[in-house]
């Protein structure tokens, strides 16, 4: 039989890739490194030909050519599988107990609170997430954080490339309970590795993630960049939302002066998102392979103003419940209302065109001739019929000429100049 797997070049180039390290990982940085390209994602670049058995289990868990559904094994008795928004058996609009957490993390700083719960509970030993870097702010870096002051460092959004997997089978080496924060196609990622790598399940106590918009490339930092008439090197603060339901965009100096962008003024032009091509193509944008996941809880999809802060939050699996009602029990979190599924399409209607719209584009992509993921128990077919067929060969078509024309790949990831 023939090998059917992807190189690395060939994973970027299909604009499959989203840089959440889990390659350079498996591979070690001695053969595969993760590198800032000129496109602005961070993108795997190998110093030496992989072997096939590397390349295989590669293949087998990047979250770009393999994205799966929620293990039934993990869904507790009482829970309901949606169409659009998966298995849940909670859904609720929330916040962080804690008034502190609730205005300095994202929307209601749910993730923040259920991390720091974890860690000051003594369930987990440390959590793994993302953070801004302290030497290059605008930048994101992996973090571990043991107690609760390194939990909220991590947050807050991080709207740039970020990858939290790039010593992923180290952290499983560390033999030490732990849980992660990360999106919804990191997630996917190292439920891949736990069908090779049975420490994950036996190490990794919860999955938390968040309904993503899709995440942008470093471009549309260094933009604002530009427009301010600042260089990278004068920061020491890009924080992309926080302090305030969305909250500003806020940029601080090294010679102390400050600049703040509102949410709309960031990110109300679509076009100018500079959304990553794997984003465009993602079937499972909203973490069905979660315990927990939180999103935004906006009618129509967008701020109208600040308000206190409050997350969406869908209760998956069997540890979810368990979390959700001992962080409830704690005061960790705090219930506003119950909702269900329908809600969510209201606050996230953008989420229900993607789902539909998914299955279309992939077949769209697989007429350019490009490599699709193998997507499988997330419906996307079922809910392709929903659309009808003039609609889903609109959606079709559109996607093969994106294709042809060169917007839904990437050239070979090369490094940027110093960066």
């Amino acid at each position: 039989m023939p090998n059917t797997d992807l190189t690395l070049d060939e994973i970027v180039r299909n604009g499959l890739c989203i840089g959440c390290g889990l390659c350079q990982s498996i591979a070690g940085p001695q053969r595969v490194r993760l590198v800032m390209t000129e496109s602005g994602g961070e993108r795997p670049v190998a110093s030496v030909a992989l072997d096939d058995a590397t390349l295989h289990r590669i293949n087998e868990t990047c979250p770009g050519t393999r994205i799966e559904g929620a293990d039934a094994a993990r869904l507790p008795a009482n829970g309901q599988v949606d169409p659009v928004w998966g298995p849940w058996s909670r859904m609720v609009i929330g916040y962080a107990g804690d008034p502190a957490i609730r205005d300095q993390g994202s929307t209601g700083g749910v993730l923040t609170a259920l991390g720091r719960y974890l860690v000051e509970s003594g369930e987990v030993d440390f959590i793994l997430h993302v953070a801004a870097s302290r030497e290059a702010p605008m930048r994101s870096r992996r973090q571990i954080s043991f107690d609760a002051a390194q939990v909220l460092e991590g947050a807050g959004s991080r709207y740039g490339p970020a990858a939290p997997l790039v010593d992923f089978l180290a952290i499983l080496d560390r033999n030490r309970p732990f849980a992660f924060i990360g999106k919804p196609c990191d997630v996917n990622a190292v439920r891949n590795l736990a069908r090779q790598d049975p420490r994950v399940d036996r190490l990794m106590k919860y999955a938390l993630t968040f309904v993503c918009g899709g995440a942008s490339d470093l471009g549309k930092s260094e933009e604002v960049l530009r427009q301010l008439g600042l260089t990278e090197a004068e920061l020491t603060l890009f924080r992309y939302r926080g302090f305030g339901n969305p909250g500003p965009t806020r940029l601080e100096t090294k010679d102390g002066r400050a600049f703040e962008i509102t949410y709309p003024e960031m990110w109300a032009d679509e076009a100018g998102w500079r959304i990553q091509p794997r984003c465009k193509i993602c079937p499972d944008a909203i973490g069905e392979g979660a315990d927990i996941a939180a999103s935004d809880c906006w009618p129509g999809g967008g701020p109208t103003g600040e308000d206190e802060g409050f997350n969406g939050i869908l209760v998956r699996t069997q540890a979810g419940a368990r979390l959700f009602e001992a962080a409830l029990r704690a005061g960790a979190l705090a219930i506003d209302r119950e909702i269900g599924p329908r809600d969510m399409d209201v606050f996230q209607p953008h989420q229900v065109r993607k789902k539909r719209a998914v299955w279309a584009r992939l077949a769209g992509m697989a007429a350019a001739g490009m490599a699709t993921p193998r997507v499988t128990g997330l419906r996307i077919e079922e809910l392709a019929r929903e659309n009808g067929l003039a609609q889903n060969l609109a959606e079709a078509r559109g996607s093969r000429r994106r294709a042809k024309a060169g917007r839904l790949g990437e050239p070979a990831p090369e490094p940027r100049a110093g960066g």
